[in-house]
């Protein structure tokens, strides 16, 4: 299997402005993965999201941390989306940057 996509997002809101923001901003998120439009399951542990989705009749998973100072995302694509998914990663970061800019 290959690694996840890892993405960074530091910010200046604190742990709980920046959850708020990301649970408000998830189906951004999700509207990047490639294929997206199936069934997905989201479930909150703390501050760590887990999700999977339904895409092209794959399963794409992962993980989001919100810590104080940053959010990590770990997503995992399988072989065929992660393909068709060049670029995927910058548009996560700028989808997270604008989630977790202070306004």
């Amino acid at each position: 299997m290959a690694p996840p996509i890892i993405i960074s997002v530091p910010h200046q809101l604190g742990r709980a402005e920046a959850r708020r923001r990301i649970e408000a901003g998830f189906a951004k998120i999700l509207n990047l993965l490639p294929g997206n439009g199936g069934v997905r399951t989201e479930r909150w542990d703390d501050d760590r999201l887990t999700f999977s989705v339904a895409a092209m009749g794959q399963t794409v998973s992962g993980v989001i941390h919100v810590l104080d100072a940053v959010v990590t995302m770990e997503i995992e694509l399988p072989g065929v989306l992660r393909v068709i998914a060049s670029g995927l990663k910058e548009r996560l970061q700028n989808v997270g940057q604008r989630l977790l800019t202070k306004k």
